[in-house]
């Protein structure tokens, strides 16, 4: 196994996460198959993949959630796996599936969040009005959260990964259910993240999306990652979409449908 912690950014410092030999199994499935990969300090990395493909499970293994089978990952130098406390104090998670505590208001659950890291109350306050003013949540602070829509629940749940201000942040699938508007706004907060000195790993089946805001990007495919840098260095001269395809194929054609005419 490989135990660099990969290269340092321009600015020295070393990776915002790097991983190296990650794999794991369930049952007679691989479903990450000893992948590496390095994420530069202060990028917008995109993690794109077909279902299935490992995306979840190498994120939920990189971040602490889900032991893996073999390998190592290190957030900004520190490992996760030896030193587990340390490693989440620099990281914001917003996990697929997100289970909430939903009996809580989302003012409640955000300060619950803030409480949890160890922050003063007076900031915490300061952050969470910030936060769900930022997201438009404003006017529902006061709503269980069990009662929020679809795209409200991915909007209080990012707000809980932010309020402690990591230098780290994993987003599985954040625009899922999210409208246009609240998209775009979620798109702001992230890039001045990121422009402020802050990491952000985001996995998405919206290749546009992750084209139009990534710098970074990787291709996974069946547990293994088939292309990673730049997006311009993986996509070349096409498309990410394209580029996508072609690297995990499976395109059908549309033939045999000669019935499913209207005219």
């Amino acid at each position: 196994m490989n135990n660099s912690l990969g290269s340092t950014s321009t600015d020295g410092r070393p990776p915002a996460l790097s991983i190296r030999g990650l794999s794991k199994h369930f049952g007679e499935k691989i479903a990450v198959n000893s992948i590496d990969l390095d994420v530069p300090a202060g990028s917008f990395y995109g993690l794109v993949g077909p279902n299935g493909a490992g995306k979840t499970t190498s994120l939920s293994m990189a971040t602490g959630l889900l032991r893996p089978d073999a390998g190592q990952v290190w957030v900004h130098g520190v490992d996760v796996w030896q030193n587990p406390l340390e490693s989440k104090r620099l990281m914001g998670l917003l996990p697929d599936g997100v289970r909430l505590f939903d009996r809580l208001t989302g003012e409640q659950l955000v300060t619950y969040a803030g409480l949890l890291r160890g922050m003063d109350k007076d900031t915490v306050a300061e952050r969470v009005k910030d936060l769900l003013t930022a997201l438009d949540l404003g006017k529902d602070a006061g709503t269980l959260v069990v009662d929020y829509s679809a795209g409200m629940t991915k909007k209080i749940a990012l707000a809980s990964a932010l309020i402690h201000a990591p230098s780290l942040l994993v987003l599985d699938e954040p625009f899922e259910s999210v409208d246009p508007v609240s998209a775009a706004n979620i798109r702001d907060i992230l890039h001045n993240y990121v422009n402020s000195g802050g990491t952000v790993i985001v996995s998405s089946h919206v290749m546009d999306l992750v084209q139009r805001m990534c710098d970074h990007v990787a291709v996974i495919a069946a547990g293994r990652v088939l292309a990673a840098g730049t997006v311009d260095e993986v996509r070349g001269e096409m498309s990410l979409e394209d580029k996508f395809v072609e690297l995990v194929g499976g395109r059908n054609q549309a033939t045999g449908l000669q019935w499913l005419r209207t005219s």
